[in-house]
């Protein structure tokens, strides 16, 4: 049995925590068993290990999430980067040629599509072990999980199922119903309606035969070689929808995406976090804020506000979703970004008068913790050293680094930093626009011979 994480998101409707680079997937804002708090990604990967299941696990998410994504999983499974979106049906067929191309899978092996960032129970990944079963007893293509309702959400699509329960406890598939209104819900949840959460099982075979009717060959490599001209569908409409012979097990457990302010806040193990005040009669209020300076909120009830380098949001929480509606015509650059290796927060960005584009940031890197050698074809980087210890190579020298120090990196030079200590610095880079996309990646290991 193998399981792809799908991961992704425009990053909107959390905003402004959550942007392009860091979806909602990524925010660690949910209480962990230890104590301490963990992001979405991190919570299924937990629940995913508990149940002996993290290893038979691959993750597909977009290229510039790849960094972030290994950073909350510890790098233990494998992360395949798109080059650019386009929806889950290629994404899918991604996984299933790196499954076949690349690790050899079994063609009647299971393979097993999820989000990666639903709150469920743990009951809700032992459940995944069934579907390998509910396919091979019912004969069909597609086996699926729905979730029993709780009340009749305008917001989720729903699964109709035929009736009559199978000795596995699973159901024929009737229908698929797309977010219907409420009488509607209601009545779909009268003929046992389930919540489609979006999780489905078929064999690797049946994956590589729908690859094969939009001639898409099962070659990993050669998929990235040619992302942008493969289909732009979505896997539930051209494929799940579709197929004929589909069976749906039943779970009864709790289930949220959690995508949305509202629904985010009743999850909060706190109503403040972050520095700020919440006023006594400012009931049901959240804050949930990122900035070093504080937020006071007096006399305010029922609201959200967030904060982060990348803007502020204050909203009634029922109509903190219209941020996604404010935000379609493009959302800004992000402003922070987390890194396998730490974090980079972007402090200021201009541009000159003949073009030439300033992005001023700072960077913290982890104790023990590298960027990738890479180098910039047109950009011209400074590093000034404010505090901790590391190693850094240029054009294939290594040299040490501390507080204090400076470095010149001209453009075209391959480099890299390590931190030996928490590491701190500021970057000033310069050169044409947009800088960020400025970047060649020639290796993500630290491989290299003292030279001094």
């Amino acid at each position: 049995m193998r399981i792809v994480l799908l991961s992704g998101g425009s990053g909107k409707r959390l905003w402004p925590l959550s942007n392009e680079v860091r979806s909602k997937a990524f925010l660690k804002l949910l209480s962990s068993p230890d104590g301490g708090m963990e992001s979405m990604i991190g919570r299924t990967c937990r629940g995913l290990k508990e149940a002996g299941l993290l290893h038979c696990c691959c993750i597909v998410t977009h290229h510039t999430q790849v960094e972030i994504t290994r950073h909350h999983t510890g790098g233990g499974i494998p992360v395949l980067g798109e080059p650019q979106k386009r929806g889950t049906f290629t994404a899918i067929a991604l996984a299933a040629a790196y499954f076949h191309s690349v690790e050899g899978a079994d063609l009647d092996e299971t393979v097993i599509v999820m989000p990666v960032d639903s709150f469920v129970e743990p009951s809700f990944f032992n459940l995944l072990r069934r579907l390998p079963v509910s396919l091979a007893d019912s004969g069909a293509d597609m086996a699926l999980l729905g979730t029993v309702p709780r009340f009749p959400s305008e917001a989720f699509g729903y699964i109709v199922p035929k009736s009559g329960k199978s000795a596995g406890g699973h159901f024929e598939v009737g229908s698929f119903i797309e977010k219907p209104d409420k009488a509607i819900a209601e009545s779909l949840i009268s003929r046992g309606g389930l919540w489609n959460c979006g999780v489905f099982a078929c064999s690797q075979r049946y994956l590589l035969s729908c690859m094969a009717d939009r001639e898409i060959m099962p070659l990993y490599s050669g998929m990235l070689k040619r992302y942008d001209s493969l289909p732009q569908e979505s896997f539930d409409r051209e494929v799940v929808e579709q197929t004929s012979r589909s069976v749906v097990l039943p779970y009864d457990g709790i289930w949220n995406d959690l995508g949305s302010w509202d629904e985010l806040s009743g999850y909060l193990k706190n109503r403040i976090t972050g520095k700020g005040k919440i006023s006594e009669d400012s009931s049901d209020t959240h804050l949930v804020n990122e900035l070093a300076i504080p937020v006071h909120i007096v006399g305010a009830p029922g609201l959200i506000v967030a904060a982060s380098s990348d803007g502020i949001l204050v909203a009634g929480k029922r109509e903190a979703s219209r941020i996604k509606g404010e935000l379609e015509a493009g959302a800004p650059q992000p402003m922070f970004e987390e890194k396998r290796w730490g974090s980079c927060s972007i402090l200021d960005i201009s541009k000159s008068q003949h073009g030439r584009e300033t992005v001023i940031s700072k960077v913290r890197m982890l104790p023990g913790t590298h960027t990738s050698y890479h180098l910039h074809r047109s950009l011209n980087e400074v590093w000034s050293i404010s505090s901790g210890s590391g190693e850094y190579v240029l054009n294939g020298v290594m040299r040490p680094v501390s507080e204090g120090d400076s470095i010149v990196i001209p453009p075209g030079s391959p480099h890299a930093i390590k931190a030996i200590t928490l590491l701190e610095f500021i970057q000033v880079e310069t050169g044409t626009p947009p800088v960020k996309e400025d970047i060649e990646r020639l290796s993500l290991d630290w491989n290299f011979e003292s030279s001094e």
